[in-house]
């Protein structure tokens, strides 16, 4: 008799910090539909690069990869909403600000 096991099957991406992606790639790295992703972008964890090209032309950041996961963890291991994970991502943007200024001050 077999046994039935669970198998999970993970794919890793690797985006480069200085590399932009396409809608699909994003998707395909956070493990959205594209739905979900225009979602996200509507509002506002991520934006495309230029706003006035086509939606399939659209270019986003490496960063923009993080936001998502950030927020879709946000969402599952946390019950946030995507307007509460936005806040928090907006908060987790300013203390990283804040940082980054109190080590240039550190440093004068």
């Amino acid at each position: 008799m077999m046994s039935h096991q669970n198998i999970t099957t993970v794919t890793h991406v690797i985006v480069e910090e200085q590399q932009a992606i396409s809608l699909a790639e994003l998707c395909r790295c956070c493990g959205l539909s594209a739905e979900h992703a225009l979602g996200m972008i509507g509002y506002g964890v991520i934006e495309p690069l230029k706003h006035d090209q086509p939606q399939t032309q659209w270019r986003f950041s490496a960063n923009s990869v993080l936001r998502v996961q950030t927020a879709t963890r946000l969402q599952h291991d946390l019950g946030v909403n995507l307007a509460g994970a936005v806040l928090a991502l907006e908060l987790l943007d300013e203390i990283k600000d804040l940082r980054r200024q109190v080590q240039v001050l550190q440093r004068n």
